[in-house]
């Protein structure tokens, strides 16, 4: 008869290599007892702010948007969490013994499996994986003080552009999921995007967006040109 800890923790370590650093026992016991595997549909919140951090989450399939503000109102996207990623929100609440500093939701159909925090203490314990967990940590840091960075300096055709860029040649999506990627209202990213229509860098249809001239907001968005005219 298959154990199903056992396949878990296959479909864990492919992802999450550094949990084959864990004694068997451990993984093996933690996955039975102490973690909760969870499907869950597209848009679904998952964990709010000033909330308790109920577990450390490890994403199987799928993608999680954390973010700061209300899940329902203006938010400023922090980062994403897909498969083999960590989520700082989570990790640093369960550190510090404190309320959740952001939320998150699904993005996609998601997977995860939910440790608890007790596992996640023992887990912590393993030097390996501490030395992993605080590796993704401090390259998350550095993810959120270059936001904060971009968020204080750069003005917001510049961030616009460069969010395009990052989706590929077309963008699937509304402008309400574009404005809270960038932390504003959705009037505003409207208003620009036509302005970059008129210039003939982007088409604009219904949820989606194709980039016509990638060289163009890539100077935008490098600070080598500005904005086309009204």
């Amino acid at each position: 008869m298959t154990d199903p800890s056992a396949n878990l923790a296959e479909r864990l370590v492919a992802l999450y290599p550094v949990l084959a650093e864990l004694p068997a026992p451990m993984l093996s016991s933690s996955l039975a007892e102490d973690a909760q595997r969870v499907a869950v549909s597209a848009g679904t919140l998952l964990f709010q702010e000033g909330q308790p951090c109920q577990g450390f989450p490890m994403v199987l399939q799928g993608e999680v948007r954390v973010a700061r503000g209300s899940p329902h109102g203006r938010t400023l996207e922090l980062y994403r969490v897909g498969p083999g990623e960590l989520c700082v929100a989570s990790t640093s609440s369960l550190f510090g013994q404190a309320s959740l500093m952001a939320h998150g939701a699904t993005v996609i159909d998601t997977e995860l499996v939910v440790l608890s925090p007790r596992a996640f203490e023992h887990w912590v314990a393993v030097e390996p994986f501490r030395r992993y967990v605080f590796g993704l940590f401090a390259d998350r840091l550095a993810e959120l003080m270059s936001l904060a960075e971009a968020v204080a300096f750069q003005r917001l055709d510049q961030r616009l552009a460069h969010a395009l860029l990052g989706h590929g040649q077309v963008v699937l999506g509304t402008h309400q999921g574009l404005a809270d990627e960038l932390g504003t209202v959705r009037e505003i990213v409207t208003r620009l995007l036509k302005r970059f229509e008129r210039a003939g860098w982007v088409h604009i249809a219904r949820e989606r967006i194709e980039i016509r001239d990638p060289h163009a907001l890539r100077a935008l968005a490098a600070g080598e040109s500005g904005l086309p005219g009204p």
